[in-house]
């Protein structure tokens, strides 16, 4: 059995726009390289044409000389709202993704959630693929870098 130890690490950032503003950058995954450090580009698989609960999307992902893909499936899809996904490599769970906008007295308060899926070979597995050893630090990193860029190009 694989066994799984779930951590889950939130990242918060106050964005002068709109939350439906937000939620639009966010859920067109085609932009995700513009926001993410990892997260290199990222494409619509079989006939999506945009995010909606079961459209899934290829990411691909970099790390120095390090490359790897995953395939995501959206979970949660609210305008304005919330938008959601979990990512598998192969027959391996690896994380669930959540970003919630919730409107406030500056525009809107953007909450990133991070959940870590993997079982004990994709924890294996993540160091030699990605070179990361603390997948939660190196999270915790990304989200911050994710929200700034997002909030950099949201507000000018």
């Amino acid at each position: 059995m694989d066994e799984t130890t779930t951590t889950t690490l939130q990242v918060t950032r106050e964005i002068a726009a709109a939350p439906d503003a937000l939620w639009a950058m966010v859920a067109d995954v085609t932009r995700m390289g513009e926001w993410s450090p990892e997260t290199d580009r990222c494409r619509w698989l079989r006939g999506a044409k945009g995010p909606a609960v079961g459209a899934r999307f290829k990411g691909m992902n970099r790390n120095g000389k390090r490359r790897w893909s995953t395939i995501n499936t959206v979970k949660d899809c609210a305008p304005g709202e919330v938008f959601a996904f979990e990512t598998t490599a192969g027959p391996l769970s690896i994380s669930r993704w959540e970003y919630r906008f919730v409107p406030s007295s500056t525009g809107t308060t953007v909450i990133e959630t991070w959940t870590d899926q993997r079982g004990r070979i994709a924890r294996r597995l993540g160091k030699p693929v990605s070179g990361v050893e603390d997948r939660t630090s190196h999270n915790r990193a990304g989200m911050e870098a994710t929200l700034e860029r997002l909030a950099a190009v949201a507000t000018t």
